[in-house]
């Protein structure tokens, strides 16, 4: 196997825990902008956008909806991206009414859903993760 060639084709996986507080949101899409700018052959920049998106809007309804501690989880691999948002509240994420057009809050799992992210949660007695699995075609 050409060891040139292995990092790019590995899967990658990034567990950041997260300060509790406004300033979890900005900590995650810093760790998540990290692991995509050393891997661009995985992931090309209109999915690495995307995926910057959702680790936001998870992690901007965690702090507001949930209590801490936060942690995000990113596995990337080439043509996948899996994104977990973990926080210590049992309550499970509620779309809101897309009947509320001029809303400015409460459209964040709608943004996941419209950039073709499937949305899954995971409970625990110590907590929940809210988890979206991002897809693009692998080069």
């Amino acid at each position: 196997m050409n060891t040139a060639l292995e990092p790019s084709i590995r899967s990658a996986t990034v567990h950041c825990p997260l300060p509790a507080g406004p300033q979890a949101a900005r900590a995650a899409r810093h760790s998540a902008a990290r692991i995509l700018t050393s891997r661009p052959a995985q992931c090309p920049h209109g999915a690495a956008e995307d995926i910057l998106l959702i680790v936001s809007e998870l992690a901007t309804n965690a702090v507001r909806h949930a209590r801490p501690p936060y942690a995000l989880t990113l596995s990337l691999e080439s043509g996948r991206a899996g994104i977990a948002l973990s926080d210590a509240s049992p309550g499970l994420p509620r779309r809101r009414d897309p009947g509320t057009v001029l809303t400015t809050r409460g459209r964040g799992l709608q943004i996941i859903h419209a950039l073709g992210a499937e949305l899954f949660v995971s409970t625990s007695p110590h907590g929940k993760q809210v988890i979206a699995v991002i897809t693009w075609p692998a080069h």
